[in-house]
């Protein structure tokens, strides 16, 4: 039985997060029923296709509600009222508007965990202003920690919606546990702007040890991280235009990315000397530029070096450890992360 049988959450549908935070609980075994608008849903269309065919549905069961209309409100209260959970995702008031708020929903399940999955939150100066996933990410100080001049478009959706929807996901389940302890329900404020810059508590860890800004104790420019143009955290371009990550930041994996390229000439325990950063990564660029990605693959087979191609989503499917971990199954991300029964106790204690 997976951990979230027996929990109800009604979705209000909308676009991206709010969904996907709903197809995670659905995946931990919650019953979804989502609340979908009468007619065309032009948007999702022109994102995925057909809305009932849609990936971010796996799990869940649809109901169309014209919520604009008392028939529409008092049906979705209805729901509501035999639901442990609400997940919506429109700008803040738009719920009130239609009388169907915290307060509203809170007098017909008082142990209701609301859950409201925004950009900017439910308050702020942004809060009723329009935005996307780049967007918080700029905002939360995070974009600007780049690889410098490397062949680096802009995140995909991964970092700020994504993030978003595990936060929300996270705030519901917090929410079911106190409700199941206190009988008292809770209003989850998922920000997408709050967990870009909660995901980088790490970099505000490296900024307050002097690692980030100012630009005079490291030798960085400011906003950069403490990698930013070191030869051994990059993305690097193959002869055949495609792209190879570098990450070797321990000595032990320098040393190895060193002598896998044939670099036995330069001293591992000068990793650091930011002086001999230029130099070495103008020379590691013409050697990464001197074959396709095949060759590298290749070459890094097997090593703690910290190397791994940019891999195309058709190609990711097919990766050898994806295929074992069947972390995609039929196009689609599989259920994660996975829970497994604790072993039993071999000896007595």
């Amino acid at each position: 039985m997976k951990p979230l049988h027996g929990i109800h959450i009604v979705e209000f549908e909308g676009l991206g997060p709010g969904p996907l935070a709903g197809r995670m609980l659905a995946d931990m075994g919650a019953r979804v029923t989502v609340v979908e608008r009468p007619g065309p849903a032009d948007v999702a269309q022109r994102l995925g296709g057909d809305p009932a065919s849609s990936p971010l549905r796996r799990g869940k069961q649809a109901v169309a509600l014209d919520l604009k209309t008392p028939a529409g409100r008092e049906a979705a209260l209805a729901l509501v009222a035999q639901a442990d959970g609400l997940i919506e995702g429109f700008r803040p008031g738009v719920m009130e508007r239609l009388g169907l708020g915290p307060a509203d929903c809170a007098a017909h399940r008082p142990a209701l965990v609301y859950g409201r999955m925004t950009g900017w939150g439910q308050d702020g100066p942004l809060a009723a202003r329009a935005g996307h996933d780049l967007n918080y990410v700029a905002l939360s100080g995070l974009l600007d920690l780049g690889l410098g001049d490397s062949p680096q478009p802009p995140p995909p959706t991964a970092l700020g919606d994504a993030g978003g929807a595990l936060g929300l996901a996270l705030g519901m389940v917090s929410g079911l546990l106190q409700a199941q302890r206190t009988g008292q329900g809770c209003v989850v404020d998922a920000a997408i702007g709050d967990m870009a810059v909660a995901m980088g508590a790490l970099v505000w860890w490296m900024r307050a040890n002097g690692q980030i800004d100012p630009a005079a104790q490291r030798g960085c420019e400011p906003g950069h991280s403490p990698f930013h143009d070191s030869p051994f955290y990059d993305l690097y371009l193959c002869a055949d235009g495609r792209s190879l990550s570098v990450a070797a930041l321990e000595a032990p994996f320098y040393k190895e990315l060193l002598q896998r390229l044939g670099l036995h000439d330069v001293d591992p325990a000068q990793q650091y000397e930011h002086a001999h950063w230029p130099a070495l990564k103008a020379r590691l660029r013409a050697v990464f530029a001197s074959q396709p990605l095949a060759h590298w693959v290749a070459v890094f087979e097997g090593s703690d070096a910290c190397v791994a191609p940019v891999l195309r989503p058709a190609e990711a499917a097919l990766h050898p450890h994806h295929v074992h971990r069947q972390s995609l199954v039929a196009g689609d991300a599989a259920p994660a992360p996975r829970l497994h029964p604790l072993p039993l106790a071999t000896k007595p204690l």
